[in-house]
């Protein structure tokens, strides 16, 4: 046979058939007196064989490693540990369209910030009357990207405190309140007079659970130098003199 009929037969391309004489799977035969390559019926059994262990899922280092025991003791190993291997993956699988179908479940449907945790994604729905104002849209993209940022026990005291700072009494009204007055200095000056109205406001919404204890807060964090450089600078000012407010408070 030639390389084409070889690779008819077994199902295969004649790239494939060429890969695998590259990498030793497959034992390339001489040329003959006329230029061409004759294979074997050898040659299509192994090639079948290196088919079957690849539509298994078996690698092709581990196809060698099988190939190159001709009593076949090692195949019932990898077979084992691929078998292994695709119990982890189906596990995995299961985990995420559970997650995936809580997430599709929820009331409110996902958020435009998704995909959040469950439970990010109810508090945000509650606030699903506040998505006309650009400080609250932006206020939600922070906190979406601090719950993928944050580590695990920090996402958890993070979405505590949001529920917190929107579940008191008036507390959706006060947020509403305060991102009123930063949607207001979008075209201000930071000296304009209601920079300090809306600190206090916003100072007034932040619960102590999602502030950090005086004399951890750096004005220079890179992450907060990003946040203000995407604020107008009258708002940029407004959250600098929030967060001086809860310093003076929490010490």
């Amino acid at each position: 046979m030639r390389i084409g009929e070889l690779a008819a037969v077994v199902g295969v391309t004649t790239r494939a058939v060429r890969h695998y004489h590259h990498l030793g799977l497959l034992p390339e035969p001489e040329r003959r007196a006329n230029g061409y390559r004759e294979y074997g019926l050898r040659h299509a059994v192994v090639l079948a064989r290196i088919r079957r262990l690849t539509e298994l899922g078996l690698g092709l280092a581990e196809v060698r490693d099988v190939l190159a025991d001709d009593a076949g003791k090692d195949l019932v190993e990898v077979l084992t540990e691929l078998d292994e291997d695709l119990a982890r993956q189906e596990e995995a699988v299961r985990e995420r369209r559970a997650r995936l179908r809580t997430l599709l479940d929820a009331e409110g449907g996902v958020p435009a910030e998704g995909p959040v945790s469950p439970e990010l994604a109810a508090l945000f729905a509650g606030t699903a009357h506040l998505s006309d104002s650009p400080m609250a849209v932006k206020d939600r993209e922070i906190i979406a990207f601090l719950e993928t940022a944050m580590p695990a026990e920090d996402r958890e005291r993070l979405v505590s405190s949001v529920g917190e700072a929107l579940g008191s009494p008036g507390a959706m009204a006060r947020a509403g309140e305060a991102y009123a007055l930063l949607d207001a200095l979008a075209d201000a000056e930071p000296d304009d007079p209601r920079v300090e109205e809306a600190a206090v406001a916003l100072a007034d919404c932040v619960p102590p659970g999602l502030f950090p204890e005086a004399g951890e807060l750096d004005q220079d964090d890179s992450f907060l130098r990003a946040f203000y450089d995407d604020l107008a600078p009258a708002q940029a000012e407004a959250v600098r003199r929030t967060l001086r407010i809860l310093v003076v408070e929490r010490r």
